[in-house]
């Protein structure tokens, strides 16, 4: 059995999003898994065993979780924010992702996405891949390889309003099925499959159908887009006439469980988000990439009246950044911005993103009874924070709170201050 120690300052939170502030704590992991949190440690005790004491201005926090990424959209970062949603789709976003024929250039992404992500404190990601199954289970062999933590879907399309197809109804079964197989294969806990439908102007009923079925027979989460811009609330209701909202298309077809997660969820009547939380589902909000593209601010204080459950999502490349520390401060503007023009409405506060970002992210992805804070049994997916590190823009000249180094460090920190990245005990950054 192998154990470690760590000994300092600690800050989780709590299922209601309370803060749990430590000055001193002792958190035992025995195989990457938390053993025990003494708050009171005696530094004598023979069982205390490979004890790393953090240092003046450090401390620990619960690792990142990005609950909406796409892994090939990495080299268009930054590109195509002068247009909006459909038409950066069909200019940049699905001439790009063609190119993952191509296994080496796959292979030189991927890898570029896992390292980056980890050295900005993702250690839990819900990636789109490729709509190639080779290239996807490429990301899926980059994710085990550099040990982050992952949700991987090979990406389903039978329909595109911008080329005659991507695959057809029979490619996109045969190939899904043997993704799951194929990840599994792999023997890795770190790693699951996912379904995942581009969304419900990306495949037809049938294939929906389906795809829900094979998600209850293989029990694998969904993910999916949602209510991302009333351009594309209108077109979905155009090409499934037969349904009033994307809503009622992903629950007709049996994509709603409590392990989907869908993207964005910025334009969705209160009877769309009532029957979102009636199957557990739960909304990723991307606030970079909702700006980016103009599609809409995503009223996360509704969502949360809803009672559905809310993570954060880069978005990669709609969002401008793979850090999710960008993406909380996004989610602080976006909030403020609503207060302007709803003079009682409250805006999110950098406790409340804190909390979206490990334990609300955990709760979103349905792997909260692994990951999210630092409760014993759970395993420990932790970022050491320092606030004096080489490089940035923050210091410790003076003497500050515990609480007040956090809100430092998500209101002006960035990757500098993330000075080590463990997954399951594992240092991997």
């Amino acid at each position: 059995m192998f154990v470690q120690t760590f000994i300092g300052p600690m800050i989780h939170s709590s299922r209601d999003g309370a803060l749990i502030v430590h000055e001193n704590a002792c958190v035992v992991i025995k195989n990457g898994k938390i053993d025990k949190v003494d708050l009171d440690p005696d530094l004598k005790n023979p069982d205390i065993k490979n004890v790393k004491f953090l240092k003046k201005g450090q401390f620990l926090i619960p690792g990142f979780i990005d609950g909406h990424i796409h892994a090939p959209q990495l080299p268009n970062l930054g590109l195509g924010y002068d247009k909006k949603l459909f038409e950066w789709l069909e200019h940049y976003t699905y001439p790009h992702e063609m190119k993952y024929t191509d296994l080496d250039f796959a292979e030189k992404v991927f890898d570029s996405v896992v390292r980056r992500t980890l050295k900005m404190g993702t250690t839990t990601a819900c990636y789109f891949a490729s709509l190639f199954i080779e290239a996807s289970l490429v990301l899926a062999q980059k994710v085990v390889e550099h040990g982050q933590r992952a949700l991987v879907g090979k990406v389903n399309m039978n329909l595109c309003r911008f080329v005659e197809y991507y695959e057809t109804f029979e490619e996109s079964l045969r190939n899904t099925e043997s993704f799951i197989e194929n990840i599994r294969n792999i023997g890795s806990p770190l790693i699951e499959p996912v379904i995942t439908p581009r969304s419900a102007l990306s495949i037809n009923a049938e294939l929906g159908q389906i795809l829900g079925e094979l998600a209850k027979r293989k029990n694998v989460h969904i993910q999916t887009h949602i209510g991302e811009s009333l351009s594309e609330n209108k077109a979905v209701r155009d090409v499934h006439s037969g349904c009033s909202s994307f809503t009622e298309v992903y629950e007709t077809t049996g994509l709603l469980t409590n392990k989907t997660v869908l993207a964005h969820g910025i334009h969705l009547s209160d009877e769309e988000l009532a029957t979102i939380c009636k199957h557990g589902s739960s909304i990723i909000h991307c606030p970079s990439s909702n700006t980016c593209l103009r599609s809409g601010l995503c009223d996360v204080r509704k969502l949360k009246a809803a009672k559905v459950k809310i993570g954060l999502g880069t978005d990669i490349s709609g969002g401008n950044s793979p850090s999710i520390l960008e993406v909380m401060r996004a989610a602080l503007d976006v909030s403020v911005h609503i207060s302007f023009s709803k003079s009682s409405y409250e805006p999110l506060t950098y406790k409340d993103v804190f909390h979206l970002a490990t334990l609300g992210g955990a709760e979103a992805l349905a792997m909260d009874d692994r990951i999210g804070n630092f409760e014993p049994g759970k395993e420990f997916d932790a970022l050491v924070i320092d606030l004096s590190a080489p490089g940035s823009v923050l210091d410790d000249v003076q003497d500050y709170t515990l609480l007040e180094k956090l809100q430092r460090f998500i209101y002006s920190g960035d990757d500098r201050n993330i000075v080590e990245v463990y997954v399951a005990g594992r240092r991997v950054v």
